[in-house]
């Protein structure tokens, strides 16, 4: 019975097989390093999630395609119907039909109606007033995903780009930087540290929950750096720089924060491999007195001095 309980506290969701020495469960930047595969097209299809979370270019030119390629429909439709069934056309080759068609369906999508050209007949006005209709849908659906997009709080926390070993009140300690470099201000900044690393003797992975000098701050103006002391209670206690790498190590870090501006609450994680984490060194200090204001140099936060271990 307990065998199981420790079990279930160990899953972490992350697989506990790894074949490789190079396998990492998360990457720097927080996305998880795991592809899914064989799944149906229409199951993966997710738009709001893909519109919501690329890069602003991309949302843009995907906007634009999409605009392009509605306009080119239905100015082939109104080319397919007959531009006879349009008034105020003067184009005589197909090109310049075509052309004034497009300008046509892009002035009817959204209601603009310069007024020179206008449908007449049965046929015209159905597909004018299906398209005023699907334009008005589209540009709510746009505005809504627009809006999506800027009222989605993005946190820009920096991590170090290592871990140090360092010595640690009467012992050593696993020490990683944080900083948040925007203006916006975090409140009951949470952290949570976890460790995965091969089991001896097996492809199989362990994953432990390691406690925390400080798991929690309530404000986030500076810097903090987040301690997990390695006393006698840590699954890394007595474990070697050797053994770090022969066992794939990896720490997984995540946050949780409350942003004041947004009122939202911010996640944000990365994560740390053996290679990544220096050896008997202490993080240097980052702030400076100066003009009666405590000055944070962000451009230091992976610089570190040597020190003995414990």
């Amino acid at each position: 019975m307990e065998e199981h309980k420790e079990k279930k506290f160990n899953d972490f969701g992350l697989a506990e097989k790894s074949e490789s020495d190079g396998y990492r469960a998360v990457n720097k930047d927080g996305s998880f390093n795991i592809t899914k595969t064989n799944v149906p097209f229409f199951e993966r299809l997710n738009f709001f999630h893909n519109l919501v979370t690329m890069s602003w270019f991309h949302f843009f030119v995907s906007i634009l395609i999409g605009y392009f390629i509605v306009n080119f429909l239905f100015a082939g439709i109104y080319m397919w119907i007959g531009v006879e069934n349009l008034t105020g056309t003067y184009g005589i080759t197909n090109l310049e039909q075509f052309t004034e068609t497009f300008f046509f369906s892009a002035q009817t999508i959204t209601t603009l109606g310069y007024g020179r050209v206008a449908p007449i007949g049965l046929a015209a006005n159905i597909v004018a007033a299906i398209e005023s209709m699907l334009g008005l849908l589209t540009f709510a659906l746009a505005t809504g995903l627009l809006y999506g997009r800027f009222s989605k709080s993005r946190t820009k926390i920096k991590y170090s780009d290592i871990g140090v070993i360092a010595p640690y009140l009467n012992g050593n300690g696993f020490m990683i930087r944080v900083v948040n470099p925007q203006n916006n201000e975090l409140l009951e900044v949470n952290a949570d540290l976890s460790v995965s690393f091969r089991k001896e003797g097996s492809q199989h992975r362990e994953f432990h929950n390691l406690k925390l000098e400080r798991n929690m701050v309530f404000f986030f103006p500076s810097v903090w750096t987040i301690v997990h002391p390695i006393d006698e209670m840590s699954p890394l206690y007595k474990m070697t720089e050797k053994e770090f790498e022969e066992r794939n190590v990896e720490f997984i870090v995540m946050l949780k924060a409350f942003d004041e501006s947004s009122s939202q609450t911010l996640y944000s994680r990365s994560s740390y491999r053996a290679e990544e984490i220096v050896w008997g060194a202490k993080f240097t200090y980052l702030g400076q007195h100066k003009d009666g204001k405590l000055h944070i140099d962000v451009s230091g936060l992976n610089t570190y001095d040597q020190r003995d271990l414990q």
